[in-house]
């Protein structure tokens, strides 16, 4: 992680909260998730010039394989993160769509301990959604994406080298950091490395996922954040 990321720890405080952004705080299934696959899978068509079909069998291929479409990008076909990002995460109207619940933004100011939201999303698109829920306020800290960079590559989730280096930047031992997901490959790479794992399945994509059964490697699954108020 760049060494500038402004990343600490309440004093004295007992737990440090991981919170996803999308799909977790807000329903960006909803909000987001359709424009900004249309707008990668457009930027894929105009810059390596291929079909509609193409270019959306590449983007999950890469998404599949490297957890990120982006990374696939930048390591086989050249193409700037940055660039990616601000052009993708355009996404006009945005703030109208946004979708959250009140009792979870209740419960998130009541839960004891640092919260940090951890985003493979670019930190502008990040500002958005949480100043225009307005819950921006009720974090200590927002690492995005562009904050996942190791030895000039990025390494955004489930990538363990970076989960790594973010709790040594904590200065706190795995075992006292909950990430809370909606995603099971991150929630996985995190129970691997000691953290405590819980699965969010409010806004969760009606794929079945609500119905599957819960993973060795989630210690809660829950469908709204008061839940986590209360001991398990």
């Amino acid at each position: 992680m760049r060494d500038h990321d402004p990343v600490e720890v309440k004093p004295h405080a007992r737990r440090v909260w991981l919170f996803d952004l999308d799909d977790t705080l807000h329903d960006a299934s909803g909000a987001a998730m359709r424009e900004l696959r249309r707008a990668m899978g457009a930027y894929i068509e105009r810059h390596l010039a291929l079909t509609p079909e193409e270019s959306n069998a590449l983007r999950r291929r890469y998404w599949l394989r490297y957890g990120a479409t982006l990374l696939g990008l930048v390591r086989h076909h050249g193409v700037q993160a940055a660039h990616f990002l601000r052009e993708t995460h355009r996404l006009p109207g945005l703030e109208q769509r946004l979708r959250g619940h009140p009792h979870d933004f209740a419960a998130l100011a009541r839960l004891r301990g640092t919260r940090i939201v951890l985003t493979n999303a670019p930190a502008a698109y990040a500002a958005r959604v949480l100043g225009a829920l307005g819950i921006g306020h009720l974090f200590d800290a927002v690492v995005a994406i562009e904050d996942m960079a190791m030895f000039g590559q990025l390494r955004p989730k489930p990538d363990t080298r970076m989960l790594r280096a973010l709790l040594a930047r904590l200065r706190v031992p795995a075992s006292r950091c909950t990430l809370v997901e909606d995603t099971l490959v991150h929630q996985k790479a995190a129970r691997s490395l000691g953290l405590r794992t819980v699965w969010m399945q409010r806004w969760i994509d009606a794929d079945g996922a609500r119905l599957r059964r819960r993973p060795a490697y989630v210690d809660r699954r829950i469908r709204r954040l008061g839940e986590l108020l209360r001991r398990p």
